[in-house]
């Protein structure tokens, strides 16, 4: 076994790896470049070791310098986690060069599976499904509706040399595709100057499901069940699950099987995850195979009981896995969720800053991070928080867990997705599993998020939230000594609390360890060891358990569960009747400025001072968490002043453009 390993790594799967191996005894040494000196995972191992400057192709990706710290510190084996080099068949070669082993597959594995074409190569060689399609010269539409019999229909007819939607048709029958067979050939030619065609099976309502595999140096391969990842905003996987509510044991057999096939027909050892896509009619095709530990493993080690960075520790070091498939059981039910600084109100634009507050729920969830509270979130990497996992006995239990998990995650500092998360947690689809597909949340949120709907229950727990908090910080108050006049001021038990624009009487008085609270002529229970500056209130009412973050915004409490956050105000009753006469204040027209959507770096501005703009026309381009984001002018205008030049370093709302009023 090795003495030492190297994490060629970052943040929270860092962090990961070393958690595995110093329970196995080995000592680790991290590397970190100028932004993360002061990271949680430098200060987590047992040596650090220095590599370059921010930028990830000065640092995380030069492969020289990790075997440079290799051999500074006497490491003998690389962890490469996930992203960075943990997919380059070159680093494992140059590794192997040096005498260092690679904890992951060999490099003629990852190279093969890196190959699109090669890679279906393989998966049809061993006997895998892959999407039933003809590439190839269709001679005319009856060789066209014989291809589409072969294949079985619904199909789809698409562009040789399409893309960006055009040149497209779905066929459900062989009359549709009759139909529009020349349709799809003119719009081709007219669009990309080639009428060419080629026709592939169309999935039916697509789920995304991946097969976790293990192997060992000794030809030894298993399957570890599926993760459902079918949750996913722009191909980006945002929830996974393991198992699947959708796959049957019969569908889990055959698709381990022919994932192990896969792996077997690449001489495969260590994880692997082999990518599947699932119509509703449970077939199945291969996608792609991601030859390293996935950001979702933990679901696999909650169900399973296996410790997969272990597994691929004593694989590498020349081990034979310690269990055949008939020892894998699948117990309960696991979800993640990936916590991401990110903004769901504003389009989820990135979000950089101080973590100024983290404090990770005490509900007994997995949380896998690389920051803690005080942290910096860089714009020069991953906006990961924190991975959320829950496991219980039943589907049900683990989303319920996860609910009451994510409304205690309490973040400040920066702008973050729990409430997007929780609000899926709610979605009647997600709980009801079967009909969740990788189009969930285009077609669940399409005018994107505004916050989960509010039902009846939790406004009442709002309100009586937002009351007896007032009626704690009230009763505090009058215990100050050196108040003017005799007797301190008695506020009542009456209780006006504005919700948006709702003026709501609500009655609060003290109940034994409790409150009683009347709102709007409903009796509602509060228990409560809240006390004033705690930033989350624990209670149960109604005889539920909540947790509600807890935020000041001046005369106003923040209060955020459930999926949303929530303004409320409480005013005693003649307070609440002399409001109703104040002007109310009216927000700026900010409409004649371009702002800057996110902390970020403007890479160009296209216009001058005096330049007309259309609707559509690109302004600026500003790069934040290594994607460009392109700003478009949102109506016809002549520009009055440019305020930002490239180069330049930019607060979120900072002024770029002003236009003529």
């Amino acid at each position: 076994m090795f003495k030492k390993i190297l994490i060629a790594n970052r943040g929270e799967i860092a962090c990961r790896v070393i958690r595995s191996a110093r329970a196995m005894g080995i000592a680790t040494v991290a590397v970190y470049s100028d932004a993360d000196a002061a990271a949680l995972h430098v200060e987590m191992a047992d040596e650090a070791v220095h590599i370059g400057p921010p930028p990830a192709s000065e640092s995380y990706l030069v492969a020289d310098k990790i075997i440079a710290a290799c051999k500074a510190t006497g490491a003998e084996a690389v962890h490469p986690g996930y992203g960075f080099l943990s997919e380059r068949a070159s680093f494992v070669e140059a590794l192997s060069a040096a005498g260092i082993a690679f904890i992951g597959p060999p490099a003629g594995a990852i190279a093969a599976m890196g190959d699109k074409i090669e890679s279906k190569r393989r998966a049809v060689a061993a006997g895998v499904s892959v999407v039933p399609g003809f590439v190839g010269e269709i001679d005319d539409v009856d060789h066209a509706a014989r291809i589409a019999g072969d294949i079985g229909y619904p199909v789809m007819m698409k562009a040789s040399a399409g893309g960006g939607g055009k040149g497209m048709r779905l066929a459900w029958d062989e009359g549709q595709l009759r139909e529009g067979y020349e349709s799809v050939k003119r719009e081709a030619l007219s669009s990309f100057g080639d009428d060419r065609l080629f026709i592939e099976k169309f999935v039916e309502q697509p789920r995304h499901i991946e097969i976790q595999v293990i192997g060992d140096q000794q030809g030894n391969i298993i399957y570890l069940g599926e993760r459902d990842c079918s949750i996913q905003r722009r191909h980006q996987k945002v929830v996974e699950e393991a198992p699947s509510p959708f796959v049957t044991p019969e569908m889990r057999r055959a698709m381990g099987e022919q994932a192990v096939a896969l792996a077997r027909n690449v001489g495969y050892f260590s994880a692997g995850t082999v990518e599947f896509i699932a119509g509703a009619d449970r077939s199945f095709y291969f996608l792609e195979m991601n030859t390293r530990l996935q950001v979702e493993h933990p679901v696999t080690e909650c169900v399973t009981g296996l410790d997969l960075v272990e597994l691929m520790i004593r694989v590498a070091a020349g081990e034979a896995l310690p269990l055949e498939q008939k020892d894998v059981t699948l117990t309960g039910h696991a979800i993640e969720t990936r916590v991401y600084a990110e903004d769901p109100y504003r389009g989820f634009l990135p979000s950089i800053g101080r973590l100024s507050v983290c404090m990770p729920p005490e509900t007994g969830a997995r949380i896998d991070t690389g920051v803690r509270e005080g942290a910096e979130i860089s714009m020069f990497y991953d906006p990961m928080i924190a991975k959320l996992i829950t496991h219980a006995p039943t589907r049900a239990e683990a989303i319920a867990a996860h609910a009451e998990a994510l409304d205690r995650y309490v973040i400040r500092g920066i702008s973050h997705n729990i409430d997007f998360l929780s609000a899926i947690m709610a979605h009647p689809r997600f709980q009801a599993g079967e009909t969740v597909t990788t189009g969930f949340i285009a077609e669940e949120y399409p005018d994107g998020f505004s916050g989960a709907p509010l039902d009846g229950e939790t406004r009442d727990a709002l309100l009586a939230t937002a009351a007896v908090m007032q009626a704690i910080r009230t009763e505090r108050a009058q215990m100050i000594d050196g108040q003017l006049g005799e007797e301190p001021v008695d506020f009542g038990s009456d209780w006006v609390v504005q919700m948006g624009t709702e003026m709501v009487p609500v009655h609060v008085e003290a109940d034994g360890d409790g409150f009683a609270v009347t709102i709007e002529g409903r009796h509602v229970s509060l228990a409560t060891d809240w006390q004033l500056g705690d930033r989350l209130f624990e209670a149960e009412i109604g005889g539920v358990a909540r947790g509600i973050a807890v935020n000041r915004a001046g005369s106003f409490t923040v209060l955020t569960t459930r999926g949303a956050a929530h303004r409320l105000r409480v005013l005693t009753p003649r307070a609440a009747e002399l409001a109703g006469h104040m002007i109310p204040k009216v927000a700026p027209d900010l409409s004649k400025f371009l702002l800057c959507p996110m902390p970020g770096l403007v890479v160009s501005v296209a216009v001058s001072e005096g330049d007309k703009v259309e609707a559509g026309q690109v302004l600026a381009t500003v790069e934040a968490m290594k994607m460009e984001n392109v700003l478009r002018a949102e109506k016809p205008g002549v520009v009055s002043a440019v305020r930002a030049k490239a180069g330049d370093s930019l607060a979120v709302d900072a002024v770029i453009l002003e236009f003529e009023g």
